[in-house]
């Protein structure tokens, strides 16, 4: 049965107020992220009428490129990229919304153009001193782009709200480690308020990530159950057939470590685990985020190598296609030691969680593209059906599949046909496609509008970050102390290596293969 449903973004209270008219700037306009997903992104808004028609679009970047020229580029985007057929005529109201202004990220004269184009834009369009500025540049560029702005005059912080706003969207990665994230608050903090910041992580902007909480906290019949009385452990698996695809150098600064489960894997962890917030706005729910991530069980020194587990990929297949071993990349060293496979299990201290153990794992060139939260329950304490008839049960498994085939399934035991007892596992199944018969907006859409409409709630907090941070720098140091392993130890197209198989086989437990 097809459910009938609004448009997902006007669904809810939370779009009572419109965004206002504003001007986005987007540092480093010229690179993929730009074409593939935020001018996309950005078009879909203005379709479905959440992208007010005098608002501009900025791009600011280094290449010798004209408006005209840049429009081309954003046009091939929008045809290749966008949810929605590309429509000639919709893009011709479009496209005049799109400037380019060239210059170096660190020239205070190109930041004084930039005033100059938005003040003019305030004028003639109406925008009223609404300002957006989005980091998409590499993290290096972050400093100095912010440290510019300040100069400029454009950080907004010390106008009066009936001015408009000014807001910054920084991408990840937010830091390298713990005080190279903790040194980035601290630069942003001199020039932007906290609540003018938007650290984004796509992941939150994702339909069914969101699900999670109102699957939690919507439904009577999971808070009594959720924890550990009656649930067993939860695994939770990121997985990619791809490899690097031409990210060595990017790859060899990051790893697994850094560039998964610092941000993704623990945003997972937390809309998972944390404990219900007294409102679904920004800083109830932020506040339970960084609670739980206070509350996970530090992993240092002698507990890494027995918690956690670290792989490289060789050759292989993964998806049908052949893999190159990890260290024949493009921009990779031959005797690199970066991770791109990581698995771990982790405990969270508190009444809710003690002693139920989480299981993570990400990793490159796996055996397919995945994405799922996968919660055990317990076993019955006592089989009264006998041996043979029970010899088929499995424990009863909800799983949240972020992607692809966006849904739910909840796995249990019934009896199968025929005169005598015999149980066997069945699934009942929610897919987002098929139920409600539309198609969810990108993340990229949902977490630009929550940003000009000024909801942060799908945005990390700088204690959050840093917390996180915290957790995964305890790991980077005891890796630092120890010999990595001989990479590498398993093969493209696998579930990766065996030793994270032994994580959980120590525990009387093994990996779903999703």
């Amino acid at each position: 049965m097809t459910i009938a449903v609004e448009n997902p973004l006007r669904a809810g209270s939370r779009l009572e107020n419109m965004p206002q008219p504003a001007t986005l700037v987007i540092f480093g306009a010229t690179g993929d992220l730009m074409k593939r997903k935020l001018v996309p992104a950005l078009y879909n808004l203005s379709i479905d009428g959440y992208l007010p028609p005098n608002s501009q679009i900025v791009g600011f970047a280094r290449r010798e490129w004209s408006d005209e020229y840049f429009r081309s580029e954003m046009c091939e985007g929008v045809q290749e990229h966008s949810r929605r057929p590309f429509d000639p005529a919709v893009w011709e109201g479009f496209a005049p919304r799109l400037h380019y202004l060239r210059s170096e990220f660190d020239n205070a004269e190109g930041y004084d153009q930039l005033r100059t184009m938005l003040d003019r834009f305030d004028k003639e369009n109406g925008t009223g001193g609404s300002r957006l500025f989005y980091l998409s540049t590499p993290p290096s560029y972050y400093p100095v782009i912010v440290e510019r702005l300040g100069e400029a005059g454009l950080s907004g912080r010390n106008i009066a709200k009936e001015s408009g706003y000014t807001r910054i969207i920084i991408e990840k990665p937010f830091g390298h480690d713990l005080e190279s994230a903790r040194a980035l608050n601290d630069h942003l903090h001199q020039v932007f308020a906290e609540e003018q910041i938007y650290r984004i992580d796509h992941y939150l902007g994702k339909e069914t990530v969101q699900n999670i909480l109102v699957l939690r906290f919507a439904n009577g019949i999971f808070e009594p159950i959720w924890n550990r009385h009656y649930i067993d452990h939860v695994q939770i698996t990121n997985a990619e057939s791809i490899g690097i695809e031409g990210r060595g150098r990017f790859y060899e600064e990051s790893g697994a470590l850094r560039d998964m489960v610092q941000s993704h894997i623990l945003q997972l962890l937390n809309l998972v685990a944390m404990e219900p917030p007294v409102a679904f706005d920004a800083t109830p729910v932020r506040d339970e985020k960084v609670k739980l991530l206070r509350s996970i069980r530090p992993i240092r020194g002698n507990l890494v190598p027995e918690q956690v587990v670290r792989g490289q990929y060789g050759g292989g297949v993964a998806a049908g296609k052949d893999v190159t071993p990890y260290h024949e990349e493009e921009n990779v060293s031959s005797e690199s030691t970066t991770e791109t496979y990581v698995a771990m299990k982790l405990f969270i201290d508190n009444f809710r969680w003690q002693g139920v153990p989480f299981y993570l794992r990400t990793g490159k060139a796996l055996t397919k593209r995945v994405t799922e939260i996968a919660i055990q329950f317990k076993q019955p304490p006592l089989s009264i059906f006998g041996s043979e008839a029970s010899r088929d049960m499995e424990p009863n498994v909800l799983a949240l599949r972020i992607q692809p085939d966006e849904g739910i399934s909840l796995k249990m035991q019934v009896k199968a046909p025929g005169t005598g007892i015999h149980i066997r596992p069945v699934k009942m199944e929610f897919r987002y496609g098929g139920s409600f018969g539309i198609e969810p907006p990108e993340a990229y859409e949902r977490l630009l509008l929550d940003c000009m409409l000024g909801d942060s709630t799908l945005f990390t907090r700088s204690d959050e970050v840093e917390t996180a941070w915290s957790l995964v720098t305890d790991i980077l140091q005891a890796w630092s102390k120890m010999p990595p392993p001989n990479f590498p130890n398993y093969e493209a197209g696998s579930w990766g290596p065996r030793d994270a198989d032994r994580l959980l086989y120590r525990d009387n437990r093994e990996w779903r293969w999703p």
